[in-house]
């Protein structure tokens, strides 16, 4: 009876505490801005499912990810023998042996040991892993692994304790079969040796010694980076929704709503599911370990901005919420007037993020695709980039031109908008507005962009894109004049004003077209007018000439040479706006195969879903790398370490890093987009 009611009491205490920790979290989440996060719910279940509960992040590291995930999943099923212990406490003798067929109860008596002994193994090599080996993506950015090695310790005690109750309880009274208790029996014949009264008393304790551990895990947990054991399933539930055109798009912002503040200075500017990110994180820096920035030695770390999101939230929440901790002291506890002024006016953007991290970042997403967790740190970068511009027009020097072309001359270049068609002299290419005179109508509308209309090299991707159309005998027209930039190398740097102005002008010159289908050979004009248009009412069918060329190809739609021509060995280079972003990887292969029988395709060591950014998203074109290595030549090297003998693209940015890359290491190999290579081989 003592024994029950000093349990009950513990219990009480222990859901009480974690009660108001809870409270104080979702406190601290409703100072973000509102955001809808309950829409397409069967892809958020499969994100839950796949994501979360089978924990195909996590395995996307060899070494580690198939250790954490057995941690995960031993959690899991050690829950259900956590209730027991705890009706054990207000029942005592109670167990599932008294409600479950034997056959079933000796089966859960099978798994909580197996998966305690695997849980056990698993921790105590990560903890090896934390204390001796230390790798390099555990160790800076505030990260501190005390905590991680105090966790992982509670969980080795918790596994330990478990085993030893379940071992004196066979030592007192053996009555289960040895394959139900595989793991304590041989330990019960060590405790048979002892006095009952000894064996009677190392069970008590060791009961009571897990149980503590487990209600401390616990309430320890909302004051640990560990709170992702918490949040992690509710964060990958509600995370921006997989899927082809979605995750990648940035978030809609309302200029016309009147604001003093536009983008993010500080946390109370970042949505609450911003701050559940910094709730979810693990630090477990695979977000920083892919980042093409980090990688070349800029001061950016997706993790620390992450990391930095929480640390400014635990310090100025305290003081917006107001109230009393459990212990009945203020929560900002003994500041004065002064102090609390300081803390509020302590802010994200420069105390504890900096320019110089935020304008290195490339908009490749690699950070997001790799999370565990489904955090998007791209967003929060996106956020206090529009801070930046908008509210305190702050910004690299070499943009400022980029910006004024955009507006003057509708290109990023000072290139004149008469001479955007002038690729196609010669060629007998409509412009819509031609046929429209003559009463036609083209099949698809080739949307040519500013890469593609005015860089030299670039042009020469375009014209082989149309010869491949014509020769296919496709019906198709281009804007010429009427065309000009959609504005998403604006909106990468901040500039939503201004992106919003082009995007709109974009669209009312297509929507007085009626165009419905269009087709580019750039990922970014690709993505954006297929999938952050519709948030200004633009709603087109875009294809990329990947895809395009590959369906044309796989259709005999393309008179090709009859020879196989010569034999190449050939890498191809994925672009992130095309890859991570629309999860386009096998049309440009496929297309190249088809179009060069006798190619061999090469894959770098970093390909596919993995790849690295060639340096020039997030606006990066436009400006100079002054720190560390140049993204596009690391990535070069990676190229010619496959030994290709040429390497193709399907992005006029990539193909001008990757070229220019080229002539920094003196290599003579040269770069090529899949249009050039399907036009080389055009049938006379």
């Amino acid at each position: 009876m003592t024994s029950t009611v000093a349990f009950l009491f513990v219990l009480v205490m222990a859901l009480a505490l974690f009660s108001y920790s809870a409270q104080r979290l979702v406190r601290y989440l409703r100072l973000g801005q509102p955001t809808f996060r309950l829409n397409d719910i069967p892809r958020r279940a499969w994100n839950l499912l796949t994501i979360g509960f089978a924990q195909t992040k996590i395995l996307r590291d060899p070494l580690a990810g198939p250790l954490h995930a057995l941690v995960f999943w031993g959690f899991l099923v050690l829950q259900v023998g956590a209730l027991e212990i705890v009706i054990q406490g207000l029942l005592p003798g109670f167990n599932y042996g008294r409600l479950l067929p034997v056959p079933l109860h000796y089966l859960f008596l099978h798994s909580q040991e197996v998966t305690a002994a695997a849980v056990l193994a698993a921790v105590s090599f990560l903890l090896y892993r934390r204390i001796v080996v230390k790798p390099r993506r555990l160790q800076g950015d505030g990260v501190h692994s005390g905590d991680a090695i105090f966790i992982l310790s509670l969980i080795a005690g918790l596994m330990v304790t478990l085993l030893v109750v379940a071992a004196a309880d066979r030592a007192i009274a053996p009555h289960y079969p040895f394959a139900a208790q595989p793991v304590s029996a041989p330990l019960a014949f060590v405790f048979g040796a002892m006095p009952p009264g000894v064996v009677g008393l190392l069970r008590d304790s060791a009961w009571w010694i897990h149980v503590i551990l487990l209600f401390s895990f616990l309430n320890y947990l909302p004051y640990s980076k560990h709170l992702h054991v918490i949040v992690s399933l509710p964060n990958t539930f509600l995370s921006n929704t997989s899927g082809p055109g979605v995750v990648g798009a940035m978030k809609p912002m309302d200029l016309e709503t009147e604001s003093e503040v536009f983008g993010a200075s500080d946390v109370t500017h970042l949505s609450w599911k911003n701050l559940l990110d910094g709730f979810a994180c693990t630090e477990c820096g695979r977000c920083t370990s892919v980042c093409p920035a980090n990688l070349t030695g800029k001061p950016l770390s997706p993790r620390k901005i992450v990391i930095n999101a929480r640390q400014r939230l635990w310090e100025v929440a305290p003081a917006l919420v107001g109230g009393s901790d459990v212990f009945g002291q203020p929560l900002i506890g003994t500041a004065t007037a002064g102090d609390v002024t300081a803390v509020l006016n302590h802010k994200l953007l420069d105390n504890f993020i900096t320019e110089e991290e935020l304008w290195a970042c490339t908009s490749c997403r690699a950070c997001v695709y790799e999370c565990p967790v489904s955090i998007d740190q791209l967003e929060i970068i996106n956020e206090m980039r529009r801070n930046l511009v908008l509210t305190e027009s702050r910004f690299p020097e070499e943009v400022l031109p980029a910006f004024e072309s955009m507006e003057r001359n509708g290109s990023p270049w000072a290139f004149q908008p008469a001479d955007r068609g002038r690729w196609a002299d010669g060629m007998d290419i409509p412009t819509l507005a031609e046929l429209q005179a003559r009463g036609e109508r083209a099949d698809l509308l080739f949307w040519v962009g500013c890469m593609g209309s005015f860089d030299d090299r670039a042009k020469k991707t375009t014209v082989a894109f149309a010869r491949i159309m014509q020769a296919a005998g496709i019906r198709f027209a281009i804007l010429g004049q009427e065309e000009a930039c959609h504005g998403d190398p604006a909106r990468r740097m901040g500039n939503e004003y201004l992106y919003q102005m082009l995007a709109k002008q974009a669209i009312e010159t297509l929507d007085k077209y009626a165009v419905t289908t269009i087709v580019t050979s750039c990922p970014h004009c690709f993505h954006q007018i297929g999938n952050e248009f519709p948030q200004l009412g633009g709603h087109f069918d875009v294809i990329h000439h990947s895809t395009y060329i590959e369906r044309l190809l796989a259709d005999g739609l393309v008179p090709l040479r009859s020879d196989e021509g010569k034999k190449l060995v050939m890498a191809y280079h994925d672009s992130c706006y095309l890859g991570r972003y629309n999860e386009v990887y096998d049309a440009p292969r496929e297309a190249l195969k088809r179009a060069l029988p006798v190619v061999t395709l090469v894959e770098p060591t970093r390909t596919r879903d993995r790849g690295l950014c060639c340096g020039a998203g997030g606006g990066r074109m436009w400006m100079e790398e002054r720190t560390g290595e140049r993204i596009n030549v690391e990535r070069k090297k990676e190229l010619l370490a496959t030994g290709a003998e040429a390497i193709a693209v399907a992005c006029p940015f990539c193909m001008t890093m990757l070229g220019d890359a080229g002539k920094a290491l003196n290599s003579q190999v040269p770069v090529y987009d899949i249009a050039e290579v399907v036009a080389d081989r055009l049938a006379p």
